[in-house]
């Protein structure tokens, strides 16, 4: 199977994190659109991360961001359980403050990437 192309790597992780960055409302309105439960916030982070290091190779992300992205990795891992089911409902985006801080450093991440945090939120295909 052919890797995707670099373009469509970056894409990818660039749009998981303006999910990640935006506020919760509007979080929580992505998710209803596409009838998605919040853990596909994490999920589509964790996909897209496990491809950074190779961006950074190719030169398409920059090194600097990958100790923000490794602490988003590590702050949704923590957050992962079945002890902390409640910090998986909508209304926990607003409240918790591992979602706040994972869009802090997702914020940061897009400043860096792409001049400004506040993007279009992706449209996404679930097939089900």
């Amino acid at each position: 199977m052919e890797s995707p192309d670099p373009s469509f790597r970056r894409r990818l992780l660039m749009e998981a994190l303006t999910v990640l960055a935006a506020d919760a409302q509007l979080q929580v309105a992505w998710l209803v659109r596409h009838a998605v439960m919040t853990d596909e916030i994490a999920l589509d982070f964790d996909h897209a991360f496990r491809m950074a290091d190779v961006l950074v190779a190719e030169g398409l992300l920059a090194r600097e961001v990958m100790t923000d992205l490794r602490q988003i990795d590590v702050i949704l891992s923590e957050m992962s359980g079945g002890e902390n089911a409640d910090r998986w409902a909508r209304d926990a985006l607003s409240t918790d403050a591992g979602w706040a801080l994972a869009r802090r450093l997702a914020r940061r991440v897009l400043v860096a990437e792409l001049g400004e945090w506040q993007q279009s939120l992706p449209k996404i295909s679930v097939v089900r």
